[in-house]
């Protein structure tokens, strides 16, 4: 019985493999089409956003990104792309919020930025997508969220400061990946503490939201191109913790045992 299995599990890994690269082959005039759209989104709402936010101010300039994450995400569904999300509706309302996530991909924030919307999610991203980037560059820079630079802790911690202050008094939400970096496999690495331990000091009043994403990094398994065909892309809430009610080590504690817990879906 068992030499039997053997040479199965053979065949099935092949089967497995062939199929894998038949679909590298199948997407790469898929992706070529796929990013005409998704840089022709980019570049149409660029100046949208600009007289949007000089114009009419926040709530507009808001509105606009909004939109610019749904078309993003449309286009992401010509290569197959789909997407649950599961428990929004038990995430708290009227509250600042500290999402905390794993992190796979690009493909992460913008499904974050359209599907919890009505929390006006600001990032945590690196100083050096900041610039060059249509509309994403711009939105980062004047949406508020904050950049830092992973090679100066030190000029992280005002920053990260302001965003604490911000999220706190416009009662508004900050996502923050703890891994510091995406994970290529989808297993998550070890979670720095840093930066989730300033939002919760300077912002008391917040609930630390967990979110265990899984499949995102399926989209780029070939890297940039071509893009990945037909993966469902998955965002799992999970219970929300009041910062209030726990010392820092135990809800960093609960927040990564709950985030790594709900990722399955990595080889």
């Amino acid at each position: 019985m068992f030499l039997i299995l053997i040479p199965l599990k053979i065949y099935l890994l092949l089967l497995a493999f062939n199929f894998l690269s038949m679909q590298k082959i199948i997407s790469y005039p898929i992706s070529v089409i796929y990013y005409l759209c998704f840089s022709s989104c980019l570049l149409v709402f660029h100046p949208i956003q600009w007289i949007c936010l000089n114009v009419f101010g926040y709530q507009a300039h808001k509105k606009s990104v909004d939109y610019l994450n749904l078309c993003l995400l449309t286009c992401t569904n010509f290569v197959g792309t789909t997407y649950k999300i599961e428990n929004r509706e038990t995430i708290p309302t009227g509250v600042p919020l500290i999402f905390v996530s794993n992190h796979q991909s690009m493909y992460d924030i913008i499904a974050m930025i359209w599907y919890f919307r009505r929390f006006h999610c600001k990032f945590v991203s690196k100083k050096e997508l900041g610039s060059g980037i249509p509309s994403v560059s711009y939105n980062l820079r004047h949406g508020g969220s904050v950049l830092i630079d992973r090679k100066d802790p030190k000029q992280a911690i005002p920053v990260i400061k302001g965003l604490s202050e911000y999220i706190e008094k416009y009662k508004r939400s900050a996502v923050i990946f703890p891994e510091g970096t995406r994970s290529k496999t989808g297993k998550p690495k070890e979670f720095a503490q840093s930066g989730l331990k300033i939002l919760c000091k300077y912002a008391p009043s917040a609930y630390v939201v967990p979110v265990s994403i899984n499949n995102s990094w399926k989209m780029v398994r070939y890297g940039m191109f071509p893009v990945g065909l037909g993966n469902h892309l998955s965002f799992t809430v999970h219970k929300a913790l009041a910062v209030k009610d726990y010392d820092f080590a135990e809800l960093m504690a609960l927040t990564e045992k709950a985030v790594v817990e709900g990722v399955n879906e990595y080889k």
